[in-house]
C-alpha cells in the first residue's frame, strides 16, 4: 500500500456460518483499536463464499486470496487494510476477542514470551520527524548504527519486553552509555546541539566522566497478580483503582486541599474569569 501500509488477515477456523450482525459487531470492536472498517470473507459450510468485497474481485482473484489464507469449507476471513501499526494492532486484539468468544483461552495455561529488537524509532506523521519507540536513552543495535544515517527506520533496539499470555509484565533496554550515541539520537530526534543541551546538559555532561554500560528490566506486579487471580481487568486486583474518569472511589480522589497543603508547595489558585 501507499505511505507504507499493508493489507493483512486472519483465519477464524471454523466460523463461516457466523451470523451477520455478529460480523458487525466484530466490525465496530475492530474500529475501537484505530481500524477504519473490516473486510471479510465468509466460506459457508456447503462451500458458498460471502463477502463484503467480492465485487471488486473476479472470481479467480478471490480463490487465490482464500488459498493464500489457507481458507477452507466452514472459515471466515478477516482483513484490515492501513498503516502497519493499525493493521497489527487490529488483528492481534481481534484475534484475541474471537478465542474469547469462542471461550478457547484457558486461563490456567501460562505461555511466556521475549520481545527483542524492537524498532529503536518510530515516525512521527504529524510532527514529521522520527521519536524515540521505547525512550531515546535506549541503546541501538551495534550492527545498526551505521543506519542511522542511511536508513534510521530500520535501526533496532536494545530493548526487550517479557509477555505472559499477551500482556505485557515487564520491560527494559541496555541504555545508551557513550556520548557520541547518545548526542546522535538527539539528532535523529530533530534536537539541535544547543536544544539537547538545555534539556539534557546534566547527562551529556555526567557522559564527560564515563559511565559503565547498564541496563534495567521493570516487573507490573499487578499484571503478575492479575493473570495468576485469572481476572480480565487490572482493577480488580490493586489496591485503590481508578475509575474511567482517574477518580478513585474509595479515597474520593481529587478532592479538595487545604489552604496549608498548598502554600507548603507555592501553588497559588486564580480565579479565572470569564470574558
Amino acid at each position: 500500500m501507499e505511505k507504507g501500509g499493508s493489507v493483512r488477515g486472519i483465519n477464524a477456523k471454523g466460523q463461516g456460518e457466523m451470523p451477520r450482525k455478529k460480523i458487525d459487531k466484530l466490525v465496530d470492536f475492530a474500529k475501537d483499536f484505530g481500524a477504519k472498517g473490516l473486510a471479510y470473507i465468509a466460506i459457508q459450510n456447503d462451500g458458498t463464499v460471502k463477502s463484503s468485497f467480492a465485487k471488486f474481485m473476479t472470481e479467480e482473484e478471490l480463490a487465490a486470496l482464500v488459498k493464500a489464507m489457507d481458507g477452507e469449507n466452514g472459515d471466515l476471513l478477516l482483513f484490515a487494510a492501513d498503516k502497519n501499526k493499525v493493521v497489527w494492532d487490529v488483528l492481534g486484539n481481534l484475534r484475541l476477542e474471537i478465542a474469547r468468544q469462542l471461550e478457547i483461552l484457558d486461563k490456567g495455561d501460562y505461555k511466556f514470551l521475549w520481545i527483542t529488537e524492537f524498532p529503536l524509532l518510530e515516525w512521527n506523521d504529524e510532527q514529521e520527524r522520527f521519536q524515540a519507540m521505547h525512550h531515546p536513552f535506549t541503546m541501538p543495535m551495534d550492527e545498526d548504527l551505521p543506519l542511522l544515517d542511511t536508513d534510521p527506520g530500520k535501526v533496532r533496539a536494545k530493548a526487550y519486553d517479557i509477555v505472559l499470555n499477551g500482556t505485557e509484565l515487564g520491560g527494559g533496554s541496555v541504555r545508551i552509555f557513550n556520548n557520541d550515541i547518545q548526542s546522535k539520537m538527539f539528532e535523529m530526534l530533530g534536537f539541535t546541539p544547543e536544544q539537547a543541551e538545555a534539556q539534557f546538559g546534566f547527562l551529556l555532561n555526567a557522559f564527560k566522566y564515563g559511565v559503565p554500560p547498564h541496563a534495567g528490566l521493570a516487573y507490573g506486579l499487578d499484571r503478575l497478580i492479575m493473570l495468576m487471580a485469572q481476572e480480565d481487568s487490572i482493577r480488580d486486583v490493586i489496591a485503590f483503582p481508578k475509575i474511567k474518569d482517574a477518580s478513585c472511589l474509595m479515597t474520593e480522589a481529587p478532592t479538595r486541599v487545604e489552604q496549608k497543603q498548598l502554600d507548603e508547595l507555592a501553588i497559588a489558585l486564580v480565579e479565572q474569569i470569564e470574558e
